[in-house]
């Protein structure tokens, strides 16, 4: 198996880290820009090898997507980060032509590949991706709800002085403030955890959910990697290792939950083939309204893309 990583900064470098030690394939390629970046990581990750004890071998290449043909996997990471005075069209175009001019390059060594969106904003950059690559939905795909669910899950395991192994928790929705972690469908080793936590603490630590990533930003001044490089690394392994396991990921929905053509996080079995199945939940009202809401949001956002798109044509 060969998964290829595009963008060696923390986040690529993490995951293309966890895949390495993990050993979920024989070959892990990093590609960056950056002239050397790329080649100076993965000689790192592989120099580790005999420490850790894997066999998995790392390739850095610098703008050199030859070297990425036949992987079955990709993750692209690649974009910039928000700066001061950016706005958020700013940031949505420059990120959209970087993850747009990633996947054709990908497309064209790895046609038989599945690709994971890291890139932010997440669920418009799976949506540029998604049309730029011409493959079915299933095959390309956002990484978030897996980070974000693990960010809920690690804030309740706190408030509730147990172990994050025996929480298990359901997240759906845009990437951000307009995110549905649904308590409902919570559990703490199989007990519902409202039976567990009063409803106003539960309430804040779904608010610091939403917020999970402003916070980092706010403590470090850049945004989060080892969380995010381990939930990318994650999903590789489901689909390289067919494990079928259900997760919340990013995916084009075609009248699923009522909604159609627009990417929003929702519970899928993830397995060799990609999205296998998504799962289609029984929400109650306040649920399904917050999903609109939701909805209404990412829609908002990649009809800013589209019109950018426009623009330029």
């Amino acid at each position: 198996m060969k998964v290829t990583v595009v963008g060696a900064g923390n986040v690529g470098a993490t995951c293309a880290d966890v895949l390495a030690y993990r050993e979920i394939a024989n070959e892990v390629v990093l590609v960056d820009i950056k002239e050397g970046f790329a080649e100076g990581k993965a000689l790192d990750i592989w120099q580790k090898a005999p420490i850790n004890l894997y066999d998995t071998r790392t390739v850095g290449v610098t703008n050199d997507y030859s070297k990425t043909a036949g992987s079955d996997v990709v993750v692209i990471t690649s974009g910039l980060p928000r700066k001061p005075g950016m706005t958020r069209d700013d940031l949505i175009s420059t990120n959209a032509g970087i993850v747009q001019s990633v996947t054709e390059n990908i497309v064209k060594h790895s046609p038989d590949a599945i690709i994971i969106v890291v890139s932010n904003p997440l669920d418009v950059m799976t949506y540029a991706a998604h049309i730029t690559s011409k493959l079915p939905r299933t095959r390309v795909m956002g990484m978030a709800g897996i980070l974000d669910t693990a960010r809920y899950r690690a804030f309740l395991a706190e408030a509730l002085n147990v172990s994050p192994k025996d929480i298990q928790a359901v997240l759906m929705g845009g990437h951000g403030d307009t995110m549905v972690p649904l308590p409902r469908y919570t559990t703490v080793g199989g007990i519902p955890v409202t039976e567990l936590i009063d409803e106003e603490t539960l309430n804040a630590i779904v608010d610091r959910t939403k917020n999970g990533g402003g916070e980092l930003v706010k403590l470090m001044g850049t945004s989060a990697w080892y969380a995010p490089g381990s939930a990318a690394a994650q999903m590789v392994e489901a689909i390289v290792r067919d494990q079928r396991r259900v997760f919340p990921v990013c995916v084009k929905l075609e009248g699923e939950y009522g909604i159609d053509g627009v990417y929003l996080g929702v519970p899928v079995i993830l397995g060799k083939n990609g999205i296998e199945k998504i799962i289609e939940l029984q929400l109650n009202e306040d649920e399904k309204q917050l999903l609109e809401t939701s909805r209404g949001h990412v829609k908002e956002v990649m009809e800013a893309l589209d019109n950018i798109n426009a623009a330029k044509a």
